[in-house]
């Protein structure tokens, strides 16, 4: 059954009236025994679903104003840590929206970001680096890359184009081998490699899996960005508007400015303190002149908060700056960015504090 219909069926409680007006019913009793949709197939309801008007508009049932044969879907990006997925999902947007940097771990949530045009709209969903993992959150992290696997229309298998292929690489493969998506082979950071050295990978990455296509970009420099886009839409099977016109992405604004935060430690820092760093958004207030912030950055020892505060708080003041001037582009206004650091021993190996961070697995 189309996905529209189980959400919006839902709403039939609001449409008691147009069905008490339709059927005869008189009392709560009797409505909740009728089920409108018991004579339907599952061709006809979703008839019902894609209907611009009748019954299907007054139930609230509509999909969305789409012209016939529009196109839409959701393209997962996976791969190893650092193999240039949230880059290249900041370049199809043409804006920053996902952090980066050269830590291995960088993307810690899935995030869905829209890209649509008038032919199709595109959902690109970034996850975090598929690894072994060595932690309970590090356990998380994967459930939440490979269950989107599973549930995507095109998987997008990102391989370092500069970097051999090595038994990670094969880890991964094996789980984009076992779905039923599209598979597109994407080599990335084109511009470090010559063509010989990218036809090898190439030939390797194939040995893998059975791609439905290849395609070789360079997100830093542009190059087969938009070719790229254009390669997975045209793989997608026709179907709705899923996110409203001028949405960028379904991530919070307390979200962004948690993970604009963590970016910004991972840039600063070195050594462990990195992958032992969790930031929470605890308070977000906005005006149409400001937007007034309170984050807390999260490490396991006292030694990594000496770090991160710095001589005579001189590191998280430089923290601080980097991640609000990044946030007042973000938010067209000016920001207030208050932060603290504590400390929370063993918090990567505690599933409620990962679950309270945002970084737990969502079923």
């Amino acid at each position: 059954m189309d996905k529209d219909l189980l959400e919006t069926a839902e709403a039939l409680d609001d449409a008691e009236d147009v069905l008490d007006e339709k059927d005869g019913l008189d009392t709560d009793e009797e409505l909740e025994e009728f089920d409108p949709f018991a004579d339907l197939s599952d061709d006809e309801l979703d008839a019902l679903v894609e209907s611009q008007g009748g019954v299907g508009a007054e139930l609230g049932l509509v999909a969305g104003d789409t012209p016939e044969g529009f196109r839409s879907g959701f393209v997962a990006l996976v791969g190893r840590p650092n193999a240039g997925k949230s880059t290249l999902l900041n370049a199809c947007m043409g804006t920053k929206v996902a952090i980066t940097s050269p830590v291995a771990q960088t993307t810690r949530r899935r995030m869905r970001a829209v890209v649509d045009r008038d032919e199709f709209q595109l959902v690109f969903v970034d996850t975090p680096g598929i690894h072994k993992p060595k932690d309970g959150l590090g356990s998380e992290l994967n459930r939440s890359a490979l269950a989107e696997l599973s549930d995507v229309d095109v998987v997008a298998f990102l391989i370092d184009a500069s970097v051999p292929i090595g038994r990670g690489d094969a880890w991964v493969a094996e789980r984009v081998a076992a779905s039923s998506a599209v598979k597109v082979l994407v080599l990335t950071k084109a511009d470090k490699v010559d063509q010989t050295k990218m036809i090898k990978q190439i030939e390797e990455a194939r040995k893998l899996v059975d791609f439905d296509d290849v395609i070789v970009v360079s997100s830093t420099e542009g190059f087969n960005v938009e070719p790229f886009i254009q390669l997975v839409a045209d793989y997608l099977p026709q179907g709705p508007r899923w996110y409203p016109k001028g949405m960028d992405t379904d991530t919070d604004d307390a979200t962004l400015v948690a993970e604009f935060v963590r970016e910004k430690v991972l840039l600063r820092t070195r050594e462990e303190v990195p992958h032992s760093v969790g930031v929470v958004c605890d308070s977000f207030e906005s005006t149409s002149k400001l937007v007034r912030v309170h984050a807390t950055v999260y490490v396991e020892r006292e030694g990594q908060k000496g770090i991160l505060i710095g001589r005579k708080g001189e590191m998280i003041k430089h923290i601080g700056t980097d991640a609000r001037h990044d946030l007042e582009r973000l938010f067209g206004r000016k920001v207030y960015l208050e932060l603290a650091v504590r400390v929370k021993q063993g918090w990567r190996d505690d599933v409620n504090e990962i679950r309270r961070m945002g970084y737990a697995f969502e079923e």
